[in-house]
């Protein structure tokens, strides 16, 4: 079977999807009489005014039972078009995200910075008693994202990662296909980021940073170091701001690997990569990279499965959307998934029995998941995508990358979480903060 859903018979779809879902939520809000938002607008205020940032306050600011009431950037311009974007003089603004924290106007906070603050914002706003949508990956570590996991349930608030492809209706038709045993026993899943980057992020030298931009704050927890703009505007490629694709872009895929094959975590890493493809380029993080994770039995994979990721940097290959995707392979079929659909193929020998399936789609980036975030807090339900499962979706990243660090294999105790017989890697499970910074509940 073959068939093409274009983007307006998609947003059709999901928007006739959302209204049943509205009516069904508001009938139950309002049965919810200790919910002080079941009858209000949510206001939001957004911390981090980059591009992301703005995508969600166009995104959030959209929606009829949302409203930005506030934005938040250390870099004054930024938080200027943030601001002028969201609705002028009337939506406050503020340099420090713990002033717009304790804005008793704000009923939720949208977390958009880069990696090094997604945990303490994120923190904050829970034990201030406020919810929070945060952007992927949930932290720069490990154990960052267990203590979001636990402030979020210490406080009882609702913490949703934003991985928007689970709340899209063929991202979870391709998991059900998976769970359906129509693959067969699945032995591999593999994983890709390809970008053409050429000529590379360049070596700019340190200096003095930008007048608008405080940058000591924006280091924040991290360490002390000179401005340099590649640490800024390409923060995603440094240790200590960010995971590269393996860990920032990725967790995208392995939500979905997740769901699909029912796991949470790997039993073992090990990862290989450097840099190949730049004549000049200062980032730390590798612009080639391949990792291989070990997981145990599970529900999709009853003998366990092995992932494997790879990530470069000087070659696409192909056009997006299939240059980032991810594919399962059973002894009956394959299964090829990315945001430009999905296609399932059957091995020859299975064939007479399953037939092929695809479907091509032109994807939406954003909507569907924002509501579900909108609908949880008015309804106080927690999300699909809730911190936990952020927590477990961040994690092959991190492993990899901490076994690209040490140079050899790592084995991951599930149950302690914590790397084992390797104090050096051990090490790298949680990040150090710089003072005042502490990493608490």
């Amino acid at each position: 079977m073959y068939w093409t859903m274009n983007r307006r018979r998609f947003l059709e779809k999901t928007a006739a999807s959302a209204a049943v879902g509205w009516a069904v939520g508001s009938r139950h809000a309002a049965r919810a009489a200790d919910n002080p938002h079941a009858h209000e607008t949510v206001n939001l205020g957004v911390v981090g005014c980059g591009i992301r940032g703005r995508e969600l306050i166009k995104c959030f600011g959209g929606m009829p039972a949302a409203r930005i009431a506030a934005v938040c950037d250390l870099h004054s311009g930024k938080l200027e078009e943030a601001r002028h974007q969201a609705g002028g003089q009337k939506i406050r603004a503020y340099h420090d995200f713990r002033d717009l924290i304790a804005d008793k106007d704000v009923d939720a906070v949208v977390v958009a910075t880069n990696g090094h603050w997604k945990a303490l914002v994120t923190i904050y706003a829970c034990r201030a008693g406020k919810d929070v949508y945060v952007e992927k990956p949930l932290a720069t570590s490990i154990g960052e994202g267990r203590v979001m996991v636990e402030a979020a349930k210490k406080y009882g608030r609702i913490v949703q990662i934003g991985t928007q492809q689970h709340s899209l209706d063929y991202y979870r038709e391709a998991v059900e296909l998976v769970q359906s045993g129509r693959l067969g026993r699945i032995g591999e899943v593999k994983v890709w980021d390809y970008v053409n980057q050429n000529p590379g992020i360049g070596v700019p030298p340190d200096s003095d940073p930008p007048a608008e931009l405080d940058w000591d704050l924006w280091l924040g927890p991290s360490p002390k170091v000179p401005y340099n703009r590649n640490r800024y505007e390409q923060h995603y490629w440094f240790f200590d701001y960010g995971g590269a694709w393996s860990a920032d872009w990725a967790v995208h895929h392995y939500d979905i690997v997740n769901w699909a094959m029912g796991v949470k975590a790997p039993r073992t890493a090990m990862a290989g990569g450097g840099h190949f493809c730049f004549e000049a380029d200062n980032r730390e993080w590798p612009d080639t990279f391949s990792g291989t994770l070990e997981y145990g039995p599970c529900p999709a994979a009853d003998k366990g499965f092995v992932l494997q990721y790879t990530y470069r940097a000087g070659n696409q290959h192909d056009r997006y959307p299939a240059s980032n995707g991810k594919c399962f392979f059973g002894t009956d079929g394959t299964l090829l998934l990315h945001r430009g659909g999905y296609k399932f193929t059957p091995e020859i020998r299975a064939s007479k029995k399953t037939k092929s399936t695809s479907l091509v789609i032109d994807y939406d980036n954003d909507g569907p998941h924002q509501a579900a975030f909108i609908e949880n807090v008015r309804n106080r339900t927690q999300p699909k995508t809730d911190a936990q499962v952020g927590y477990f979706a961040s994690l092959p990243g991190h492993l990899m990358n901490i076994a690209w660090r040490v140079g050899r294999k790592i084995h991951w105790d599930v149950e302690h979480e914590r790397i084992i017989d390797d104090p050096k890697a051990n090490e790298l499970v949680t990040k150090v903060y710089r003072a005042p910074w502490r990493l608490k509940v």
